[in-house]
């Protein structure tokens, strides 16, 4: 007899598990049953970035560099499942050298971006780079796995947790990337990749209080929206591009705290 194979079952990633859609409802992409995440799946999400953000902040920049090249690795084992489900071995493996290089930057952001500023005065003044808190993005839909990654790790190498909208069209690369951060020592929560339709979840984003910054890279028509949206509770608005590499695309979700101290008799 020749035997059924049992079909994968596409779901969310909140919190470092898999649920369905806390609705029932799914969608079909790339000709799989895709979950199709609900307004409260993205509350669901931005509650547990909002309780994995202070253990992520909390840990040294050298620890999360080790933490994201530790990504890389788990993505390196897994190439050709990553070439199936994205534009192929090449974009897969721009992916792994764009990881270790942001995995690179994490313990030199401080000297780079922060500085001792000359005061009048007898003190010392130190302008110091912190993360802004909880990032939604919003996912392009080209390149599938490397525009997600590009717009998630530079979130992620500041010391912020993401919530991210995978591509709507392209979203099994987003899950098959959510495997390897779950068998990663990225602590659950500190991301969490929604699919399903972008129009749906992005306004709730937008608007959402305990959200600090919205990255817009895969919006498209909805942009001035979101816009207002995001400019009602004060919220950063980063527009980036698909295939970035650059420090400035870290320091895009990091806000720069100075410092006043006494000098010492």
């Amino acid at each position: 007899m020749n035997r059924l194979p049992v079909k994968k079952t596409y779901k969310l990633f909140i919190g470092g598990a898999f649920p369905r859609s806390e609705s029932g409802r799914s969608y079909e992409a790339q000709g799989q049953n895709v979950a199709r995440a609900s307004r409260k799946d993205a509350r669901d999400a931005v509650r547990a970035a909002r309780g994995a953000f202070p253990k992520w902040a909390g840990m040294t920049a050298y620890n999360r560099g080790q933490v994201l090249y530790r990504l890389a690795e788990m993505i390196e084992a897994r190439s050709a499942e990553f070439a199936d489900l994205s534009g192929g071995r090449d974009e897969v493996e721009r992916t792994v050298d764009r990881i270790v290089w942001y995995a690179g930057w994490a313990d030199k952001l401080a000297q780079v971006l922060g500085s001792s500023n000359p005061v009048a005065g007898p003190y010392f003044n130190f302008t110091v780079p912190e993360p802004t808190g909880v990032v939604a993005v919003l996912a392009p839909d080209e390149p599938p796995l490397l525009g997600l990654v590009s717009r998630i790790v530079p979130a992620l190498t500041g010391g912020n947790a993401v919530v991210a909208v995978a591509s709507e069209v392209q979203p099994l690369a987003a899950i098959e990337l959510a495997e390897a951060i779950a068998t990663s020592d990225v602590p659950g929560g500190v991301v969490n990749i929604l699919t399903g339709h972008r129009a749906e979840l992005a306004p709730w984003l937008a608007s959402h209080m305990d959200v600090n910054a919205l990255d817009l890279t895969g919006a498209d028509g909805e942009l001035p929206d979101l816009e207002r949206a995001a400019a009602d509770n004060v919220k950063r608005v980063v527009r980036g591009k698909p295939d970035a590499q650059s420090p400035w695309e870290i320091a895009a979700f990091l806000e720069l705290k100075t410092i006043w101290h006494p000098v010492g008799q």
